[in-house]
C-alpha cells in the first residue's frame, strides 16, 4: 500500500486535459520506478458548483486536509461570471489555500534553453534564468478586514485592508531563507516600506529573521522597483520574498519573462503534518483557457512540472523530480511544441496527448 497520498482536483476548462497527462506520469513512476501513490479524484471550481452548488464541497475540503498533497488543474470560465462572488469558482481555490493554511507560495521562473527566444526580452537577458518567488498566501489585502463595498455620504466605497502580523511575516520569511540556503544564498525582500506601514513591519521582521541565516545575503527593494528590475535584468535575483498582493503581481511578471504561462508550475506549502510532510497544493500558473478546452491543444507541461515540485517538496524525491524536469527539457530540445509555443522558432506542432507521450518516452529512455 502506498504511503504517498494525492488528491487530484482537475477543475474546469483545460484542467481535466492537462491533469490526465499528469495522471499518466504518476502511473509511469509507479510502474517503472516503484513509486506508488494512493490517488483520489474530486471536484473544484465551476465543476463543483455544477454538482454541489458550491465551488468546493465540505467533504472535498476534508479530503484535502488528510492527503500528503493536492494537485489542482485550473478553475473558472465565462459560464460562471454571473455567479455571486461568494460562490465563484475561484473561491474554491482560495478556501483550499486558507483552510489548509498554505502560507508560502513558491513560483519558479526558469527559462529552458530551447525556449529562450519565446520571451519578449532579448535572449541575453533571459537565457539561463532560474529564480524563485516566494509569495505570502494566506494574509494581506486579500484576506484583511474590514473589506467590502458600502456607501458613505451617498457614494459607493470599496474597502480592502492590508494587514500582517509579525508571525505571518516571519514564517514565510523563514521558508524563503530555507530555500535560499539550498540555492545561491541570495534573498531579496520586496515591499513598499516607503508608503505602507505594513511594509515597514515586513522589512523589520524579515531583517530580524535574517539574523538566523548569516550565510544568506539579504537585500531589500521596493516592490515597484522590483517589477522594473525583473524586466530590466531578472538574473540579478535568486529568491524573492514578498507579500500576497505584490507576490501576485511580481510572479506573473516573472512568469511572462519565460515566454509562456503554459510552462510554469507552482507550489503552495503550509506547516508540517504529523508525518513530517508539509501540507501542500500544487498547480500550474495558467488559467482554465475555456476557449481551447476539449480540443486537445492545451500545454500540459506546467501541470506536469507541478507534479515534479510535489516529488521534490512533499515526498523528498529530488532525484525523481530532476528526472521529470530533464524529460521535459529534452522534449522541448527536440522541437516539440504545443500551439502556445509555436512562435518559438518553428518546431513540430503537437497536441496535449502527444506532448504527454513524448515526455513519458523520455522518462522511459532515462532508465
Amino acid at each position: 500500500m502506498a504511503d504517498r497520498s494525492l488528491l487530484i482536483l482537475a477543475g474546469d476548462g483545460i484542467g481535466p486535459e492537462v491533469m490526465a497527462e499528469v495522471r499518466r506520469v504518476i502511473d509511469w513512476f509507479a510502474e517503472a520506478r516503484g513509486l506508488a501513490f494512493t490517488v483520489e479524484e474530486d471536484l473544484v471550481g465551476g465543476a463543483a458548483y455544477d454538482v454541489h452548488g458550491a465551488p468546493l464541497a465540505d467533504a472535498t475540503m476534508a479530503k484535502a486536509q488528510q492527503v500528503d498533497a493536492v494537485l489542482l488543474g485550473a478553475v473558472g470560465g465565462p459560464k460562471y461570471d454571473a455567479l455571486d462572488f461568494s460562490v465563484k469558482p475561484e473561491r474554491g481555490l482560495l478556501r483550499l489555500r486558507k483552510e489548509m493554511d498554505l502560507f508560502a507560495n513558491l513560483r519558479p521562473a526558469q527559462c529552458f534553453e530551447a525556449l529562450a527566444d519565446a520571451s519578449s526580452l532579448k535572449r541575453e537577458v533571459i537565457a539561463g534564468l532560474d529564480i524563485m518567488i516566494v509569495r505570502e498566501l494566506t494574509s494581506g489585502v486579500y484576506f484583511g478586514s474590514p473589506r467590502g463595498v458600502g456607501v458613505e455620504d451617498g457614494k459607493r466605497v470599496g474597502v480592502n485592508t492590508q494587514r500582517y502580523t509579525e508571525d505571518e511575516i516571519a514564517r514565510v520569511a523563514r521558508a524563503a531563507f530555507d530555500l535560499a540556503m539550498k540555492r545561491d544564498r541570495r534573498l531579496c525582500s520586496m515591499e513598499k516600506a516607503n508608503v505602507m506601514e505594513s511594509g515597514v513591519l515586513w522589512r523589520e521582521v524579515v531583517t530580524e529573521v535574517g539574523r538566523d541565516y548569516p550565510d544568506v545575503a539579504l537585500s531589500h527593494m521596493y516592490a515597484d522597483a522590483g517589477a522594473m528590475q525583473l524586466v530590466r535584468w531578472p538574473k540579478q535575483f535568486d529568491v524573492i520574498v514578498t507579500d500576497n498582493l505584490f507576490g501576485d503581481i511580481l510572479s506573473d511578471i516573472a512568469a511572462m519573462l519565460t515566454g509562456s504561462l503554459g510552462m510554469l508550475p507552482s507550489a503552495s506549502l503550509g506547516a508540517p503534518m504529523a508525518n513530517g510532510r508539509p501540507k501542500a497544493l500544487y498547480e500550474p500558473v495558467h488559467g482554465s483557457a475555456p476557449d481551447i478546452a476539449g480540443q486537445g491543444l492545451a500545454n500540459p507541461i506546467a501541470c506536469i512540472l507541478s507534479f515534479a515540485m510535489a516529488l521534490r517538496y512533499s515526498f523528498a524525491l529530488g532525484e525523481e523530480a530532476d528526472r521529470l524536469e530533464r524529460a521535459v527539457e529534452q522534449v522541448l530540445a527536440q522541437g516539440l511544441r504545443t500551439p502556445d509555443l509555436m512562435t518559438v522558432g518553428g518546431g513540430r506542432k503537437v497536441g496535449t496527448r502527444d506532448m504527454g507521450d513524448a515526455i513519458i518516452a523520455q522518462l522511459q529512455a532515462s532508465l
